[in-house]
């Protein structure tokens, strides 16, 4: 009988380790797989996830990235540590480009502001200057939540690029405004770095909860496995974070692995 492990993995601050053992104490109540694991990282992700990675004994392993979507960490270093992880490794998609998280943001939003045509939601992503995906996946959100609710404006804002959050109140035009961090924990940047940026002090914004340990975020903790699991026994090309895992490897130069 396969024996199959899911390990989630978030950075290394106290809300990301509170969160993933939310998640992954419901998750060993269902049938997902055989263990759940959370691993964190800090500045160095392939010497602080190394121990923990083989510390994993499974023939098949899922490996989560709890992140709104790929960062230089999650397309770079996760996937080289990956190596040390025996037996079948599936890399899979960050959990914040789920479907599910659609309604998640949703559902924070109008705990703040209910919708409305005099409503408008604001999707605040971290953003990159290199890398596509952070500004994919909250234009993905935004033009679902265009589509199935009656906010009347549904907007995007960076902390990195444009548009930037700062403007994020200048560009609204409705009087009720609230603004949705889309991070799958609280960080300091939305603790800090978001809030200061949108002038919270000043009013006028209402300011909602990160994806946090939401039980549809759970929920879709367990979709993606099951979604791997089927891919792995279809003739369909291997996905994006399968190539990731292929191609990532710790070198000598890093201090991580041999040449």
């Amino acid at each position: 009988m396969t024996e199959e492990a899911l390990v989630l993995v978030g950075t290394d601050t106290p809300d990301a380790r509170d969160v993933l053992r939310t998640h992954a104490n419901r998750l060993r109540d269902r049938p997902v797989a055989d263990s759940v694991h959370t691993a964190f990282y800090g500045p160095e992700p392939i010497r602080d996830l190394r121990e923990m990675f083989e510390s994993v004994a499974a023939d098949v392993t899922y490996v989560i990235p709890m992140r709104a979507a790929h960062t230089h960490e999650t397309t770079d270093d996760v996937p080289a540590a990956l190596s040390y992880v025996s037996g079948d490794v599936r890399y899979c998609e960050p959990v914040g480009r789920s479907s599910a998280t659609t309604g998640v943001l949703v559902e924070r939003a109008a705990a703040r502001v209910p919708s409305g045509p005099d409503a408008t939601l604001v999707v605040v992503a971290f953003g990159s200057s290199s890398l596509p995906y952070q500004r994919q996946t909250a234009e993905y959100h935004a033009a679902r939540i265009r589509e199935q609710t009656d906010y009347g404006e549904v907007r995007t804002a960076y902390l990195v690029q444009n548009p930037a959050v700062e403007c994020a109140r200048y560009n609204v035009s409705n009087d009720r405004a609230v603004a949705v961090p889309l991070f799958a924990y609280r960080t300091e940047a939305t603790d800090e770095g978001i809030p200061a940026k949108l002038e919270l002090d000043r009013g006028g914004v209402e300011y909602a909860d990160p994806l946090g340990a939401h039980p549809r975020i759970t929920r879709a903790i367990r979709a993606e496995v099951e979604k791997q699991r089927v891919l792995a026994t279809d003739d369909a090309p291997a996905s994006f974070e399968a190539s990731l895992a292929q191609a990532r490897r710790p070198v000598a130069t890093d201090g991580h692995g041999a040449l």
